[in-house]
């Protein structure tokens, strides 16, 4: 579904990525677990194409290069990928209408009744009905979050990437967020999921790995997660202040 191959990326001199490889299989969930300054929301933005690694190679579901595409190619591509935002970045000038229709708007040619109908059943599938009229500022935290979903849902994308979906949510606001990321799953949606929370970490993901200064210290299921005697997953885990994952890291 998706390769990653030694990926590397600096801001300047700081070297944020340090030979990251993974790969994401059809229809699982992957969770990317690390502290602040990890890197690992850098490497989803590597990921899904908003940035360009420095060095590696990021290969797609039908085995071509993302750095070796032209423009246009990548743009198909893109299309076929969905991104929930950290803050959801629904455009505050715009209704959750508009906010939600915008990429249909941008890729496909509909006529308003058809865009009317396909935003309403975009926002019932994240339990959003009947808020096409509002505003973003007028909507709960984690209202902004699902209808951010709903926005990446417009273009049925194959894979979906989530950048901190349960941040700064009440507990309840979070567990419909999780369960929204199940529901995807259980449709056969490829999704990444970057996050600190272990708790909804446990509850979303088929498998885990764990990122520590730019580099993939740890991968396995859950349950191996759970029951591991490595320092560093056993630290991250438990929430340690004193471990092998230093402070300046976290």
């Amino acid at each position: 579904m998706l390769c990653a191959d030694g990926l590397h990326h600096a801001f300047g001199r700081q070297e944020v990525l340090r030979g990251v490889s993974l790969h994401l299989n059809p229809g699982e969930t992957l969770v990317i677990l690390g502290g602040s300054g990890s890197g690992k929301s850098t490497l989803l933005r590597v990921l899904c194409g908003l940035l360009t690694c420095d060095a590696g190679e990021i290969r797609v579901e039908d085995g071509r290069c993302l750095r070796e595409m032209d423009e246009r190619e990548r743009e198909k591509w893109r299309m076929g990928v969905g991104v929930v935002f950290q803050n959801a970045a629904l455009l505050g000038s715009l209704s959750v209408f508009e906010n939600v229709a915008l990429p249909l708007r941008m890729h496909r040619r509909l006529a308003e009744k058809e865009l009317e109908v396909l935003v309403a059943d975009l926002l019932s599938q994240v339990g959003l009905e009947g808020v096409e009229p509002k505003m973003p500022q007028e909507l709960s935290g984690g209202m902004r979050k699902r209808a951010g979903l709903a926005r990446a849902l417009a273009m049925n994308p194959s894979i979906i990437f989530y950048d901190e979906p349960s941040a700064g949510l009440d507990p309840i606001s979070a567990g419909r967020i999780d369960r929204l990321i199940l529901e995807r799953a259980q449709a056969g949606t490829a999704q990444i999921v970057v996050t600190h929370e272990m708790g909804s970490a446990f509850r979303i993901a088929d498998r885990m790995v764990l990122l520590h200064q730019g580099q993939m210290v740890a991968e396995g299921t859950p349950e191996e997660f759970r029951n591991s005697s490595d320092p560093r997953i056993r630290q991250f885990v438990q929430g340690g202040a004193d471990g092998p994952l230093e402070e300046s890291a976290l």
